[in-house]
């Protein structure tokens, strides 16, 4: 099948789960340092093809968590320089075959893409639905004790349920 770059954060829970079923489904994964990876903003910025800037970041980083960075206020060349000093930041994996560079993990895509064997639903803890890739187990419960941070667009999975909304707004 494919060889695959894998740029992750070492010992992420998500990141080894998300590499198991690259492998699983017959590709070959080179697991590289995210965060001591020599980036530069010409070699960073493709991975991040079309999407907004918002998308670019890992809303469980600390910078994001704590409110120091609001990636709604950024724009791309802003995103970039905090990305160049602070890798915790960059949206997880980061993938790369041939020419090809995706940022998270979308399963539909990474399946158009890669191809993925069958997702198993006890793969994913019970928190999670079993299609969810990319949100880390220990930002949930951080969410449910404080809340969703305001400078951040959030995910609404319950489609009864609007999506919470910054304060101010």
């Amino acid at each position: 099948m494919a060889r695959i770059t894998f740029f992750e954060k070492p010992g992420c829970i998500n990141n080894t789960k998300q590499k198991a079923l690259l492998a699983a489904s017959g590709h070959k994964v080179i697991a590289r340092n995210l965060l001591a990876e020599p980036w530069t903003p010409q070699r960073l910025r493709p991975f991040f093809g079309s999407r907004p800037v918002t998308e670019w970041f890992n809303p469980s980083a600390p910078g994001i968590k704590s409110g120091e960075v609001a990636p709604t206020r950024l724009n791309e060349v802003q995103a970039l320089d905090l990305m160049m000093t602070d890798p915790l930041l960059i949206r997880r994996p980061l993938l790369e075959m041939g020419e090809r560079r995706e940022v998270g993990f979308d399963s539909d895509l990474i399946r158009a893409w890669l191809g993925l064997g069958p997702e198993r639903q006890d793969a994913a803890p019970a928190t999670e639905s079993p299609r969810d890739w990319e949100t880390c187990p220990r930002s949930l419960k951080d969410v449910a004790r404080h809340g969703l941070h305001p400078g951040f667009p959030q995910k609404c999975d319950d489609p009864h349920k609007p999506p919470r909304q910054p304060k101010g707004r």
